[in-house]
């Protein structure tokens, strides 16, 4: 039986609500939560713009709520560990987000999320306020090409935050910042490794089990099964399966941009991370792909589940206009 984690908590039960409340203060005045709700807000929020609404369940910090600001998301509905915001409570955050312009919703393909977002979305369209929906999928474990739209949504969120983001900053009509988010998820591709699980604080319990020789390779942000149990190998061999995936799966010719993360899913050291990169980077030199930048570090997590995720992103003018405008948060700071 795998051993408890230690984690320094209060009450378990508290867990989001503190972790709110101390997320707010680490923004330094930029973000606030609203009074008694789940939800972050921007404080800097331009009075005419359309208007970016991310989340998705807690425990994966610092996505969701750790990406907001100035190109952005303007606002993130929170939902419990790993669980889906309620309607209400991403109807609270639309509403407090809501500039005139419409709202965009952007978050990971789940069922819950999908269901909750879309509930919202309905009664906000009754009420007047209109909304697009766009959903990252971009975990090629999840599903063949053909179920494309199948996928679950792991760490590209990022990278469609980032775009998103700028879009809405910069573009004046809500159909033209779905385009770009949509332009933007319909590039990303991403697949993970775990070597062992995180768990979840008010049961303490581990989301899954791995003997202490085996990894679980494309497995989902909460421990949903991948496409292999097997014995740990080395980092090449890692991954050189997981680009092995990703690179069937997306177009890249000679020449082609790309923007690459390496995502620590809780508890796996730089210094891994930083092996895999030489292994990525190698790979794709060898196709004459150009790595335009490289982000490298902790920005979804499975609370203290030791393994990584690779991301890449296509990119043409546009989507790299998008990524690399200044932005701060506390997950991602472009300068």
């Amino acid at each position: 039986m795998a051993p408890t984690p230690k984690k320094i908590l209060n009450n378990p039960r508290n867990v989001v609500d503190e972790m709110l409340d101390g997320l707010a203060l680490a923004y330094d005045g930029t973000v606030e939560r609203l009074p008694g709700k789940d939800v972050l807000i921007r404080t800097d929020l331009p009075e005419d713009k359309v208007a970016l609404l991310i989340g998705g369940g807690s425990g994966h910090e610092p996505i969701f709520h750790g990406f907001l600001g100035k190109n952005m998301g303007d606002a993130a509905a929170c939902g419990q560990v790993f669980a889906a915001p309620s309607p209400d409570i991403i109807m609270d955050a639309a509403h407090a987000v809501h500039r005139g312009k419409g709202v965009l919703f952007l978050y990971g393909n789940y069922a819950g999320d999908n269901m909750n977002f879309d509930i919202a979305a309905e009664i906000l369209a009754e009420e007047g306020i209109v909304v697009r929906t766009v959903r990252v999928a971009d975990d090629v474990a999840a599903a063949p090409p053909e179920r494309a739209k199948d996928r679950r949504g792991i760490a590209g969120d990022i990278y469609a935050i980032k775009i998103a983001g700028g879009a809405a900053e910069e573009l004046d009509t809500l159909d033209e910042v779905e385009r770009v988010a949509r332009k933007a998820v319909n590039n990303i591709r991403s697949m993970g490794v775990a070597v062992s699980a995180g768990s979840i604080p008010e049961t303490g319990k581990p989301t899954f089990i791995l003997a202490d020789d085996e990894i679980e390779i494309g497995m989902g942000a909460h421990g949903e099964a991948g496409i292999a149990k097997q014995k740990i190998t080395s980092a090449d061999e890692v991954a050189d399966q997981i680009m092995g995936k990703i690179l069937t799966d997306i177009e890249l010719v000679p020449g082609q941009d790309v923007a690459l993360m390496i995502n620590n899913l809780g508890a796996t050291t730089m210094m891994e991370m930083l092996i895999v990169n030489r292994r990525v980077r190698q790979i794709l030199a060898a196709q004459n792909v150009n790595v335009h930048r490289t982000d490298i570090g902790t920005y979804l997590t499975v609370q203290e589940m030791a393994g990584f995720s690779i991301t890449l992103i296509k990119l043409d003018d546009e989507l790299k206009h998008y990524l690399d405008l200044p932005a701060r948060s506390l997950g991602l700071s472009n300068m």
